[in-house]
């Protein structure tokens, strides 16, 4: 509850919480492993006003999302997915969420992290058994907006120089964290000046508790206004500093209460139950209107399960619309990569086992420590993990599938607001990358919460890692991982994080890269990100491997000959590779479709498909010999001109439909190419390249 007003916190509690549990089911994360890819072409971002914590902006993009809020019930104190609380009938007060505004349930491992940083920063955990929602926000790991009885309490994230959790209020939840403790509080004199984003001196200091350090985030109060900022110096210096001793980041006269009413998982089901029966409802249907169409009416229907939370929801849902037709085959299709959690596997085989669901679970013929010697550890600008753990095992199950139906039916999981390439997901559409294959994401519009709250609603089992703290159940040292849930792994299974540190310490020590750079999860890029080249300058980690950069050069690997697919096949395999640089061209060839979990460009001519991995493998296959030959030629030459490009600029002025640009040294073309060739006749480097 949300007052104007000053009044004593209703309800607080030091001391480990429990979780936020009842029966109705556990708590909380995200899928991996899927069937089909996400695709993407472009996407932006927008940020709502900051809500009073500190956290870094120069961030992973998320596509901005139109429903980017839910209500809150003040009478029922529950969460709600739509404006009408079940129980009391009433209206709740719509929460606006920072995007993607992909708002959750606090899990209970998360339940006790935010405890400890309470407890270790403020003495003090005033929160106790209260339903908490966590709300992922941009930032350098993993960043959360904790929200309780309708309000922003501040923000829980993983400090990537510490390797540990912080957190840091909101104005509201200083007000909350000064009625429970006085541990790292400064007294400022009251006075008229206006405080926000100012320095004070020590003579506008009223006390200031000796626990407080430099840099520390502290809790202000002068008169009737409270706040939160940081701490300049030492509160033992504070009488002598020379300098300010004080920023306040912000105060205000707002004042907040915790609600008296403190309801269990139970209550918020209960509260929000004829929405996630509509929710539900709205899914079946269209996972009937599509797989009961004429041409699919009589063929197997399969659910991409990875033993995620996702995936979960979207398998019941697909035995829920079927169930009356009682001929209808059902399959769950499981890619084990070699480098699931134990958990998932376990998980994934015992649901399937428990609910009578055929499992097709598939396996990579080509081990992931097999190749890791040779291409190093994957990265989210390098996923060739993604090629050979999963791509090869999910065509095999595709074509298993294709050999008996006309088309494969597949049924997935994903969501838009889990991340910028999922922003632009169809409810269904045919996978650019698997002729034959038709994808139905009927939960592509929930969000977490949503989720979750079916998932409760329904009383699924699901897989424990969530109430574990981790986001991604998956492969254990996927790149795209958080930090935070790498170091979760070192507790959970020091074995699994023993093998791939040991192998990342002697990757580095080859290519002249510290322990550091390792330990603070910076060989997660092939090409580190502004925010990461920051860090290393802040901890003065070189980022700079003593190897050199493989020199760009294209090799066939396989010359020209027959397809299964129809028409003819030549691969190659590129040196030296960049997916950035390629991307940045290839519109040149035609409509270009990525997939970020695959690591795969597709480029699509009218007659020919060219696919480029993020390992730097090439496959060209065109209608006839001469034209698969001629099209390998042109890619090869577009790939020299993106890699070896000195941003002369010369192609800028060539192009006649102005869809040329030069970003950091490199040539950019975009989606208004028509392909006329201009661009390529101009080229220095494509006119010299035998002398280069």
């Amino acid at each position: 509850m949300v007052s104007m007003k000053k009044g004593k916190s209703s309800s607080s509690s030091s001391g480990k919480s429990s979780r936020q549990s009842s029966s109705a089911g556990k708590s909380h994360m995200r899928s991996a492993g899927s069937l089909s890819s996400g695709y993407r072409k472009s996407s932006s971002h927008s940020q709502k006003q900051d809500r009073g914590a500190s956290h870094s902006k120069n961030v992973q993009k998320y596509a901005s999302n139109e429903k980017d809020y839910i209500f809150w019930c003040q009478k029922c104190n529950a969460p709600l997915i739509e404006k009408e609380c079940s129980i009391c009938g009433g209206d709740g007060t719509k929460i606006d969420l920072s995007q993607p505004a992909d708002v959750r349930f606090c899990s209970t491992h998360e339940r006790e992290v935010l405890h400890d940083a309470l407890i270790a920063e403020f003495r003090a955990d005033p929160l106790g058994d209260r339903i908490i929602l966590l709300n992922k926000i941009p930032g350098d790991d993993k960043t959360d907006e904790v929200i309780v009885d309708a309000f922003v309490f501040g923000i829980l994230r993983f400090d990537m120089q510490k390797l540990d959790y912080v957190f840091e209020p909101s104005v509201l939840g200083a007000h909350i964290l000064l009625e429970s403790t006085e541990k790292k509080t400064v007294i400022l004199k009251k006075n008229s000046r206006h405080l926000n984003g100012k320095k004070v001196s020590y003579d506008m200091v009223e006390s200031m508790s000796d626990d407080i350090r430099v840099n520390d985030i502290v809790l202000i109060k002068s008169g009737n206004l409270t706040g939160f900022g940081v701490a300049l110096c030492d509160a033992k210096k504070a009488p002598t500093f020379a300098g300010p001793v004080l920023r306040v980041r912000k105060v205000d006269s707002q004042h907040a209460s915790l609600n008296q009413k403190v309801p269990t998982m139970d209550d918020v089901v209960a509260a929000n139950v004829p929405h996630i029966r509509n929710l539900g409802r709205n899914a079946m249907n269209t996972i009937k209107g599509i797989a009961n169409q004429k041409e699919y009416k009589d063929l197997p229907v399969n659910v991409s399960f990875s033993g995620g939370k996702d995936s979960l929801v979207v398998l019941d849902l697909t035995v829920s619309a079927l169930k009356n037709q009682v001929d209808r085959e059902i399959h769950a299709f499981f890619l084990n990569t070699g480098i699931e959690f134990p958990e998932t596997v376990e998980f994934a085989r015992n649901f399937c086992k428990d609910s009578n669901i055929e499992l097709i679970e598939k396996k990579a013929s080509s081990d992931f420590w097999d190749n890791v010697e040779a291409f190093g550890p994957p990265a989210k600008d390098f996923r060739w993990c993604c090629k050979i753990c999963k791509l090869a095992p999910a065509n095999e199950a595709i074509e298993e599938c294709l050999a008996k139906a006309p088309t494969c039916i597949t049924v997935d999981g994903k969501r838009r607001y889990e991340s910028f390439s999922r922003a632009r997901i169809s409810t269904s559409e045919n996978n650019p990358f698997v002729p034959g294959q038709l994808n139905i994401f009927p939960i592509k519009d929930w969000k977490a919460i949503e989720v979750w709250l079916y998932i409760y609603w329904r009383k699924l089992d699901y897989n424990p890692l969530y109430d574990l703290g981790f986001e991604r159940v998956g492969c254990y040292l996927c790149p795209a991982a958080l930090s935070a849930e790498y170091q979760r792994l070192k507790d959970l299974h020091p074995e699994l994080h023993e093998k791939w540190e040991g192998f990342l310490m002697q990757w580095a020590k080859k290519n002249g890269l510290s322990d550091p750079f390792i330990e603070h999860g910076l060989w997660r890029w092939k090409e580190l990100p502004p925010k990461m080249v920051k860090l290393c300058e802040e901890m003065g980690i070189s980022a700079c491997a003593t190897t050199a950069e493989s020199e760009f050069s294209i090799s066939i690997t396989s010359g020209i000959s027959p397809c299964k697919a129809g028409g003819y096949t030549i691969e190659a395999s590129i040196r030296g590779f960049s997916m950035k640089k390629t991307q940045d061209v290839m519109n040149i060839m035609g409509e270009n479709v990525f997939s970020e979990e695959l690591g795969l460009l597709m480029v699509r001519g009218k007659t020919s498909t060219i696919k480029i991995f993020s390992s730097g493998n090439v496959v060209v296959n065109s209608d006839d010999k001469s034209s698969a030959d001629s099209i390998f030629a042109e890619t090869s030459r577009q790939l020299l001109k993106a890699h070896r490009c000195t941003g002369c600029g010369i192609c800028i002025k060539a192009c006649p439909m102005n869809a040329i640009s030069i970003e950091n040294r490199h040539v950019c073309i975009n989606e208004s190419c028509t392909h006329c060739g201009k661009c390529t006749d101009s080229c220095v480097v494509l006119r010299y390249k035998n002398k280069l």
